[in-house]
């Protein structure tokens, strides 16, 4: 009976071990399967994304507040927001959300060169994006056009005989209407706080994709492992989502 049990507990033994050795490379050790592991990481990434909802909708009732209670500050200062540079960078973030979902897609695959391909692609419209933000901030830094106390624009400087004036003056001095309200400062407290904690996000997001890049590059995604590009595009795709909305909300809505 001892010897049986022996051979028994023997058996059992290089079959684990035979299974150990069946796990996938990238499966963590405290999952059964890929599957498990899948669905697992899945569900937290979902978790994290409704944190990230949570946030922003906190940053959206302020701005909800604030413009029932001052409507004034955001029918003048969206004045001084570029559509064109608006409309831009939606574009352009949309189009960097259908190339996220095409890299997911080849990792199913197993497709390297479109996985890397579209990757690379996402990364170019994410910095393209913060290049078009950077032109705005920018221009606005140099005009005062900022938050609260800090606000030093002055409308009478740009309405002069345009002598020393350059395009931007003329710009704002051709398509500002109204006066400028008292809390204007306000108005550009809101933009900068939204726009630039979604820049954040933006760059973390890079940092991600680029992450998932470099394992590309590796082969380390396939068929049976893809979740991480996964789930950096889902991050991706609620980051673009957010900007849908922001954009509307401060460029044209007046």
């Amino acid at each position: 009976m001892s010897a049986t049990m022996t051979t028994a507990a023997t058996d059992h033994g290089h079959e684990a071990h035979g299974e150990h050795h069946a796990h996938h490379p990238f499966q963590a050790h405290h999952f059964d399967t890929m599957v498990q592991q899948f669905d697992s990481a899945k569900l937290g990434i979902w978790l994290f994304l409704i944190t990230e909802v949570m946030f922003f909708s906190g940053l959206f009732v302020a701005y909800i507040l604030f413009r029932v209670n001052y409507p004034e500050i955001f029918a003048y200062g969206h004045q001084f927001l570029d559509k064109t540079w608006g409309m831009v960078n939606t574009i352009v973030l949309l189009f960097s959300s259908l190339t996220m979902a095409w890299a997911v897609r080849c990792a199913q695959l197993g497709q390297q060169r479109g996985l890397i391909t579209n990757l690379i692609i996402t990364i170019a419209c994410a910095a393209a994006f913060l290049g078009i933000k950077y032109i705005e901030y920018s221009h606005k830094i140099h005009e005062g056009l900022l938050p609260g106390a800090l606000f030093s624009y002055d409308p009478n400087a740009h309405h002069g005989e345009g002598a020393g004036h350059d395009s931007h003056d003329s710009e704002h001095s051709t398509h500002v209407t109204g006066p400028m309200p008292a809390r204007i400062g306000l108005f550009f407290s809101i933009y900068f706080c939204i726009t630039g904690l979604h820049g954040i996000h933006i760059i973390a997001g890079m940092i991600a994709i680029s992450w998932i890049l470099y394992r590309s590059i590796k082969g380390h995604f396939g068929p049976e492992y893809f979740g991480p590009v996964d789930y950096v595009g889902l991050y991706w795709h609620l980051v673009d989502l957010i900007w849908i909305y922001l954009f509307p909300l401060l460029y044209l809505i007046h």
